[in-house]
């Protein structure tokens, strides 16, 4: 296995390759109105086609973006698959070094679990055990949480505290100054991949233990943080 195809990335790449070609071109995913096969042609077209992806962030552009994104999911669903697995070609941004495991490694576990919870909002099936993670990605998954604590804590105007059951703790939002007591904090405590989940906008289907104060708890759940 080159160094590549064994990076935390790669690995989730399977993963979410394999989960789509498991559920079939209409399963239902957590994507709003996605079916996988919505899901699928939304990662092809992000590292083929450039000139669609302002589009994802800039409401008067989407249109286009929407056009390209339907003209992949016209393709025979597992050519669509098959992109997802094969990865970025040589000329796309997604394959210079590093870049696919400094964009891709949520970008890859989180819709790996959208398609795996996708069944949950049809009512048809229980909340999914949490994936045992391979321990390579779980630590991944935890570096990249540090980073996106500060946006959590951003958006629900509360500081924050991520924690995992093996003691791991990151604190991120505002502190106090001259030795006063920091304010009240939301201590949200799960694996690594649930708090990616929820960090995500996937809260609702996490195992993630929310604790603190009431308020601060209240402004979080109030918080949007979808991507």
């Amino acid at each position: 296995m080159s160094s590549r195809e064994s990076t935390p990335s790669a690995h989730e790449r399977a993963r979410l390759a394999a989960a789509l070609e498991a559920a079939g071109p209409d399963a239902p995913t957590l994507c709003a109105g996605w079916t996988t096969r919505d899901l699928a042609a939304h990662l092809a077209v992000r590292e083929r086609r450039p000139d669609s992806g302002p589009g994802i962030v800039v409401g008067a552009l989407s249109g286009w973006t929407d056009r390209v994104r339907r003209g992949y999911a016209a393709r025979p669903y597992p050519d669509l698959v098959e992109l997802v697995r094969s990865g970025p070609p040589r000329t796309s941004l997604f394959a210079l070094p590093g870049v696919d495991e400094a964009a891709n490694l949520t970008e890859h576990f989180v819709h790996c679990e959208d398609v795996l919870r996708g069944p949950r909002m049809l009512g048809d099936a229980g909340p999914p055990a949490a994936r045992a993670l391979d321990p390579g990605v779980a630590d991944a998954l935890w570096g990249a949480l540090r980073w996106r604590a500060r946006s959590i804590a951003r958006r629900a105007g509360a500081a924050v505290v991520l924690a995992t059951p093996d003691g791991r703790e990151h604190r991120a939002g505002p502190r106090s100054r001259d030795g006063a007591a920091d304010p009240p904090a939301v201590r949200l405590v799960g694996e690594p991949g649930e708090l990616v989940l929820l960090a995500f906008g996937r809260g609702a289907h996490a195992a993630v233990r929310r604790e603190g104060d009431a308020r601060a708890l209240a402004a979080l759940a109030a918080a949007d943080l979808s991507v």
